[in-house]
């Protein structure tokens, strides 16, 4: 487990700050909700007002005036792109990185076969991002006692655990495409987060569009289904983890074969 260890101390200092960045921006959201309490019924009208704006998000199915309604929306939002810039960031460099910092020449003179290093690479990019998700869950749990509020744990964490398996997934489709890559890699990744949250949106607001949520991976992240239905969508869920699974089959089956540089 030597690269798994090496590959989690190098990646800790952007851990740490992405952890500590979404984790801060999730908690002034909650702290900012009994200030805002008051007006949420006038934000409620504002918002059923704005027909495909209010769909896109989700915000056509939730009451502004509990923290629930709120959270899912403001806390959804920032840990839904974070995450996702996040996971894709650390997905496509987990391979790319030791051709691009000529450090392939270095690793594979060891005695250690190229299955065990992708295998303790993709291990590494997940034990990442669970570290992550916990910092934020915790940041979220202890900003809504903060506030004087119950903690509405089912649907806190069901919300929480889509997000986790959204960054998994893209986290998964990145790595198999940084097998691919020399350099450049993270403009793509995040250019692969960015588009799937379009679709998502576009699903969001045409009916006709719907099919794209089974291609985005946000489509099992929709707070508004995961609160009213007290689960994740499967229908959505499955596809995604299909896409996660080409994505790491493609990184074993290239980089296994690749003339490293």
């Amino acid at each position: 487990m030597t690269i798994l260890k090496q590959e989690i101390r190098s990646q800790k200092t952007a851990t740490l700050i992405w952890s500590l960045s979404i984790g801060f921006m999730i908690a002034v959201c909650i702290l900012m909700f009994p200030e805002m309490k008051s007006q949420m019924s006038d934000v409620n009208k504002l918002f059923a007002s704005m027909g495909s704006f209010t769909q896109a998000f989700g915000m056509d199915k939730l009451n502004f005036g509990t923290l629930i309604g709120f959270y899912a929306v403001e806390a959804g939002n920032v840990l839904g792109l974070g995450g996702a810039f996040f996971a894709a960031i650390v997905g496509v460099s987990a391979l790319m990185k030791e051709e691009h910092g000529h450090t392939a020449e270095f690793l594979f003179t060891h005695p250690v076969s190229r299955i065990r290093a992708i295998t303790e690479k993709l291990m590494s990019v997940y034990a990442i991002l669970l570290i992550m998700n916990v910092v934020v869950l915790v940041f979220s749990i202890v900003s809504i006692l903060a506030i004087g509020e119950e903690v509405f744990w089912q649907e806190l964490l069901l919300i929480h655990l889509s997000y986790l398996l959204m960054q998994f997934e893209i986290a998964g489709i990145c790595f198999g495409i940084s097998a691919f890559l020399t350099r450049g890699g993270i403009g793509i990744g995040v250019g692969v987060a960015g588009f799937m949250y379009l679709l998502n949106i576009i699903a969001n607001i045409t009916e006709s569009a719907k099919v794209l949520k089974y291609i985005s991976a946000f489509g099992y992240t929709e707070s508004s289904e995961i609160i009213n239905n007290h689960g994740i969508e499967v229908k959505y869920l499955l596809p995604g983890m299909v896409l996660m699974i080409i994505g790491i089959v493609c990184a074993y089956g290239k980089y296994t074969k690749k003339d490293l540089r």
